[in-house]
């Protein structure tokens, strides 16, 4: 780790600073990524091992030329972690087209440009990490988060893939799928539908509910995971997925023991719809 240099989006609060505060923990050097460098530097402190740098993950502008300073400095990166992005929900019906385009634009198609910006670096010298963060709802969707859950399943396909791009490059990718932290995620980076539909109020609507009872008592310790996150990084054998949270492990349990019961049940059905075999 004493040599490493991560690069962590949304590094000024939350998870991202969590994880920040783990690589340098660990020894290594930080860029912290954020719209508001100001704000990354006076939430990690002054350190010769930590570099603020102004990036907003929806200004292609913005992002090319934070990775032209940081090559700039440093010649390289270890570790990417795609951490900023922001909550959304409502029911479907509920959201209006602009909510759902701002949530991809941040969470999908951000992450898209810093990949594209940093990967040549990495591709490069055949070596390296890409961290995505993900989410629990990434993997197993819920009503009223159906577009954040969107705009996370298409990051973890996203990143299947690159992982089998990559892989032969010397190229590691981690998908993140935490469950609750508590972080100030639900009070600063979750956004709601402007209106809302009495139709909706016991599936969409409980989901809201939750949201406010469960902000600032979110079990997951964000410390913890920012820890399990520089491990898996730094482990022999690292996982595809990390899945974090007691909360998380159950959604992704049942999630799988529903695809089984429908992959079984209707298997017969399935194996049956190629065209018949021509007669010998």
């Amino acid at each position: 780790m004493l040599s490493q240099v991560w690069l962590i989006t949304g590094a000024s609060r939350g998870l991202g600073l969590s994880i920040a505060q783990a690589v340098l923990e660990r020894g290594g050097t930080v860029i912290a990524a954020a719209r508001d460098r100001q704000r990354a530097r006076e939430a990690l402190g002054a350190s010769e091992r930590v570099f603020p740098v102004e990036m907003d993950v929806t200004d292609g502008a913005s992002i090319q030329n934070a990775a032209a300073t940081v090559l700039r400095r440093f010649g390289k990166i270890d570790v990417l972690v795609n951490n900023a992005g922001y909550g959304l929900i409502g029911a479907i019906e509920e959201l209006e087209p602009a909510e759902i385009e701002g949530v991809f634009k941040t969470n999908f198609f951000g992450v898209h440009q810093v990949l594209r910006a940093f990967l040549p670096a990495l591709r490069a010298r055949r070596a390296g990490w890409i961290v995505n963060i993900s989410s629990v709802g990434g993997f197993s969707a819920s009503a009223g988060a159906g577009a954040y859950n969107a705009s996370k399943f298409a990051l973890e396909g996203l990143s299947e893939a690159l992982a089998q791009e990559l892989t032969p490059l010397g190229i590691r990718v981690l998908i993140v799928e935490p469950g609750y932290l508590r972080t100030d995620f639900l009070d600063d980076s979750m956004r709601t539908a402007k209106t809302t539909l009495a139709d909706y109020a016991e599936t969409a609507g409980r989901t809201v509910k939750l949201m406010a009872e469960r902000n600032r008592k979110q079990p997951g310790d964000p410390r913890k995971a920012a820890r399990a996150i520089v491990n898996a990084v730094e482990s022999a054998h690292p996982p595809l997925r990390l899945i974090l949270g007691p909360d998380a492990v159950e959604r992704v349990a049942n999630k799988l023991a529903a695809v089984r019961r429908d992959l079984d049940g209707w298997r017969e059905v399935a194996m049956s719809t190629d065209f018949d075999r021509d007669p010998e």
